[in-house]
């Protein structure tokens, strides 16, 4: 309002505005700073890798991907709201990622806090904090965030100290904040990431209890670049 109030109030005066039009039309530029200001501060607590959006993804290159349903949770983050997870699918180089840094930036323009992790940093984050004996802390913190992207999950080595703190993730966010999460395997394969064929099904379980899973079939743009 500082910043602002004298060029208002000329146009004010020219315009022969009303004192309320006056006061309403600084309060909209203030309201506008403090969005703006908010959504600055998302994306930077964000820390998503790259500036990627859905209008840089060629989805001409996954013909086989119906791109409605993510246009559908990006328009809408009720979603979140509702603790639904969004499960990405497909080999390496199919965009899983870019899909990824998409929607978080789509739900931070919405006005929703999101959290990017590469898979293999959130579970060595998890470990020490554990190690320290403040995992829950640690996982309260992340409550903090509506939306959790963990990124190529299919990387977290198959040890108990990996497996563990990243089933108690899982099992700590179902039905209370939403998880993003992209991985090369399947789940019939996913053994190879939990220690233990009851908590892969466990996991997998909360997982896709209340979720969106999606899969890419098409060939790494890496590859044919």
């Amino acid at each position: 309002m500082l910043s602002h109030w004298e060029t208002i109030e000329n146009q004010a005066t020219q315009e022969q505005w009303s004192y309320a039009q006056f006061l309403l039309a600084l309060c909209e530029l203030e309201l506008q700073r403090r969005v703006q200001a908010r959504q600055t501060k998302a994306l930077r607590e964000a820390q998503l890798p790259s500036a990627k959006s859905f209008t840089s993804f060629d989805f001409s290159h996954c013909k086989q991907l119906n791109p409605a349903p993510l246009m559908q949770l990006a328009g809408d983050p009720t979603w979140l709201e509702r603790a639904e997870n969004l499960l990405i699918f497909g080999p390496s180089g199919v965009g899983k990622t870019h899909l990824s840094i998409s929607m978080g930036r789509a739900m931070i323009g919405l006005g929703k806090r999101v959290k990017f992790f590469s898979a293999i940093t959130l579970v060595q984050q998890l470990q020490a904090a554990k190690q320290q004996l403040q995992l829950p802390t640690t996982l309260a913190k992340l409550d903090r965030f509506e939306l959790l992207i963990i990124d190529d999950i299919g990387y977290v080595k198959k040890t108990d100290e990996e497996t563990s703190v990243l089933f108690e993730l899982i099992a700590h966010r179902y039905e209370r904040r939403s998880l993003m999460i992209t991985a090369n395997h399947p789940f019939s394969k996913w053994d190879s990431i939990f220690n233990d064929s009851m908590m892969t099904v466990a996991a997998v379980d909360r997982l896709v209890h209340h979720a969106l899973i999606i899969e890419i079939k098409a060939e790494s743009y890496r590859k044919r670049a």
